[in-house]
């Protein structure tokens, strides 16, 4: 497996990052689309001579009430990839499982969505610079009681963090990710820029 691991690293840099460019604009957050996750990693994949196959088992279908009454399906997927090294015929298989709802036909193929997405995001180690446990209220809370001393403005109140390079604002959780990642603090396009 020599050869298949040498070219699943390559792959792995080269798709250690993607950005959150979708947005819910129905909940207010913004996530990375799984056609720019699957973008990055076919190019990786293609570049790195591993061709994927895709083969989704549907492991539950339930209908359920949402909370206007209608009645929705929810489906449950599990993916397996196929990865196939062209060169030496190395094969490994990555796993993904997802969940959709729909009240229409589309459960499955949302389920098997999040199902090809997650299986990548998590065998590749794909970063899209927040954490999916994340909870802000309790961060704020456990705030205080992890750090005894922040630095502070004159006012009082913490000073945002600023990218190194182009002197942006940023949020701490991109700061620490890229100090982490690159040494300092940068936003993400300059994450970006330094990781091409």
């Amino acid at each position: 497996m020599k050869n298949l691991a040498k070219k699943l690293l390559n792959v792995m840099d080269a798709c250690s990052h993607v950005l959150k460019n979708g947005e819910n604009s129905f909940h207010h957050y913004k996530y990375a689309t799984s056609a720019d996750v699957l973008e990055k990693v076919n190019a990786a994949l293609v570049e790195n001579g591993l061709c994927s196959i895709a083969v989704p088992e549907i492991l539950d279908v339930v209908e359920i009430t949402n909370l206007k009454g209608n009645i929705e399906r929810l489906a449950t997927v599990k993916m397996d990839i196929l990865l196939i090294d062209k060169d030496s015929g190395e094969t490994v298989t990555l796993t993904g499982i997802g969940s959709g709802q729909d009240g229409g036909d589309k459960a499955v193929m949302k389920a098997q969505t999040a199902a090809i997405k997650y299986a990548y995001m998590l065998s590749l180690a794909i970063s899209t610079g927040d954490d999916p446990e994340e909870d802000q209220n309790t961060d704020k809370n456990m705030e205080g009681k992890r750090s005894g001393a922040k630095e502070l403005s004159s006012e009082g109140e913490k000073e945002e963090p600023l990218c190194e390079h182009c002197g942006r604002k940023i949020t701490e959780k991109v700061s620490l990710y890229s100090v982490k990642r690159f040494g300092c603090s940068l936003c993400m396009q300059c994450q970006k820029r330094q990781a091409a």
